[in-house]
């Protein structure tokens, strides 16, 4: 399938802004920061002749993917190929401290995002923008395509009682936006004098997924492996929240999940009778091979996606959870924190953003009543906030 898309870092040579022509640059990226070509951000901005790149910072998981597991920090070091210092920003520092950006006048940030709200990544770009609002620092973001769609919303609107490092500020959990849209909302809202500059795409439409824009998908972080599991996670990082597998440890996680003490046969009969839109399930076993249930076999199910776009991801999850918690009373529990970076709250509350989400599965309230409550702050977010700041 030929390219139809050009990305932000395509266009960085001919869209740089021109104030910040010879700037020294920090530039925020990972694995799937590459062009067209599959050229590296890093590469590329160093050889453009735009600028002079002075150190580079890695979000969860690395700038090579360093930590497969889910919540392991890691550590700076000096990058062998180009010399230049790497800075952990998933670690005992998060945000860009003063030393780090003492030679740096603007922070470049080419992160390929998901289209989940608990994704950390928005968040490390939010805490740069923070540093860079502090410190009078610019900033440019390479756009990206939202892979699971830029129409679709879903999921509760986090509220800020609940602020932590699966959500920061006020977001739905399926959110509609690309990584440049949701900068210039918390520029707005939250960080007014930063002066920052999108490089837009070319060529991308809202409707458009993933493997409808040409590009070759590349992981963002290790327990993504495929536009499968983009679209299923809006729902199924729930499951993080508990103590339910959601199926990292296996080769398809978030797509896969269950627990030692869950009957597959049983459970799937149920989800069945929910007629949920988009897709089916298939029983299964499977044995995770770290995280949760490591060496333990465990029951459970395979999500399979009918059709991507009836499919409504944070519906699914929460109806998994609720008839898991109704057969499963003695066994299911919710997650104790630490979580995130978070030590008081549940998890579970943290990534629904509220509590009124897991209060609601305790009560036993229908599927369709919980759905009618989130839907309705979903439309306020996207009637007042959300549309202000769309680019395409």
């Amino acid at each position: 399938m030929p390219v139809l898309i050009k990305t932000g870092l395509d266009l960085l040579i001919k869209k740089w802004p021109k104030q910040f022509v010879s700037a020294r640059i920090g530039l925020l990226l990972h694995p799937a920061s590459v062009d067209s070509y599959l050229n590296h951000s890093a590469d590329i901005c160093i050889s453009s002749g735009k600028c002079k790149v002075e150190a580079l910072f890695g979000p969860q998981h690395g700038i090579r993917g360093e930590t497969q597991d889910n919540m392991i920090e890691w550590s700076g070091f000096r990058d062998r190929k180009t010399g230049l210092p790497v800075y952990s920003l998933y670690g005992n520092t998060r945000k860009p401290s003063p030393e780090m950006l003492r030679n740096i006048d603007v922070m470049v940030i080419d992160l390929q995002d998901i289209g989940a709200r608990y994704y950390t990544f928005i968040w490390t770009m939010a805490l740069v923008m923070e540093a860079c609002h502090e410190l009078n620092k610019g900033m440019i973001i390479l756009d990206r395509p939202n892979p699971i769609n830029g129409i679709a919303i879903e999921g509760p609107v986090s509220e800020l009682a609940y602020a932590s490092f699966v959500g920061l500020k006020s977001l739905p959990v399926r959110h509609g936006m690309t990584i440049g849209e949701i900068a210039q909302y918390l520029k707005n809202i939250y960080y007014p004098n930063v002066d920052l500059h999108v490089i837009a795409m070319k060529g991308w439409k809202r409707d458009m997924w993933f493997d409808e824009t040409g590009l070759s998908w590349v992981l963002p972080s290790p327990n993504m492996p495929t536009l499968e599991t983009a679209a299923v996670y809006p729902g199924m990082c729930l499951l993080e929240g508990t103590n339910l597998s959601e199926g990292r440890g296996t080769t398809r996680p978030f797509e896969i999940f269950g627990a030692p003490f869950i009957d597959p046969d049983v459970l799937v009969k149920r989800l069945e009778e929910m007629r949920l839109p988009g897709a089916i399930f298939r029983p299964l076993h499977f044995l995770p091979t770290f995280q949760k249930h490591t060496g333990k076999l465990c029951g459970g199910a395979q999500i399979h996606i009918t059709d991507r776009e009836l499919f409504r991801p944070f519906k699914t999850a929460a109806a998994v959870l609720k008839i898991i918690y109704e057969l499963y009373p003695k066994k299911f529990r919710w997650n104790r924190p630490p979580y995130e970076y978070e030590d008081k709250l549940l998890p579970i509350d943290i990534l629904a953003g509220k509590d009124r989400f897991r209060k609601d599965i305790e009560k036993g309230v229908s599927l369709k009543d919980m759905e009618k409550g989130w839907e309705k702050e979903l439309m306020a977010f996207d009637n007042k906030i959300r549309r202000n700041y769309l680019i395409y």
